[in-house]
């Protein structure tokens, strides 16, 4: 009986002693963390780069076509090199197969926008963006390789597998901004005003 007092009797004690060593550990003081390092001005790397450089990267295509290259090219030029070169991600046609998974996404399909998948034909607003990102990000193993009559007969060959030009259209900065995309209904100008504006 005594042992069990003892024991209970100790456990308030030891709470007892932890709350008098509390209050003496010394509060530290609080210091605001400044950034004492004095960085140089350049650390030496790289250089300030050509206008040449900067020409060749600076290769974006507006809505409105400011931007396209010259050259041309028709569907049929375009169905030959899109077998060459594009045909091992995207298919054989561009088109989705039942039970097939394609490496790249399916490029061609019904231009009814509330059609699936989502293709150029049902989807894109503008045909310059074809011609902008085949440019600039195909094909995959080789992007920027293509020349620009090479990409403006993809670009006409993949606007008429979706049926959106006739296949003897010739495309170039003239008539490839002149092209009507489906879908263009479908997406608005963001004009909002007032309140965060993110655009």
């Amino acid at each position: 009986m005594k042992h069990k007092i003892l024991i209970a009797s100790a456990f308030p004690v030891l709470i007892a002693l932890s709350s008098l060593t509390a209050p003496l550990v010394p509060k530290q003081p609080t210091v605001p963390l400044t950034d004492t390092t004095k960085w140089p001005v350049s650390f030496g790397f790289g250089r300030q780069a050509t206008e040449a450089e900067i020409t060749a990267w600076d290769i974006d295509i507006r809505p409105d076509g400011k931007g396209l290259p010259s050259g041309q090219g028709n569907a049929k030029t375009g169905r030959a090199i899109y077998a060459l070169k594009c045909a091992a991600c995207h298919g054989v046609d561009g088109k989705e197969a039942a039970g097939v998974k394609l490496l790249g996404t399916p490029l061609v399909g019904a231009t009814l926008t509330t059609s699936r998948p989502k293709t150029i034909g049902n989807y894109w607003p503008y045909a310059t963006t074809l011609f902008d990102y085949v440019r600039r990000a195909m094909p995959y193993n080789q992007p920027g390789s293509l020349t620009n009559d090479e990409v403006y007969s993809l670009t006409a060959y993949l606007l008429s597998a979706n049926k959106i030009i006739k296949e003897g259209t010739i495309m170039n900065a003239k008539s490839l901004p002149a092209v009507l995309m489906p879908a263009k209904k479908l997406f608005i100008m963001d004009d909002r005003k007032g309140g965060p504006e993110v655009k």
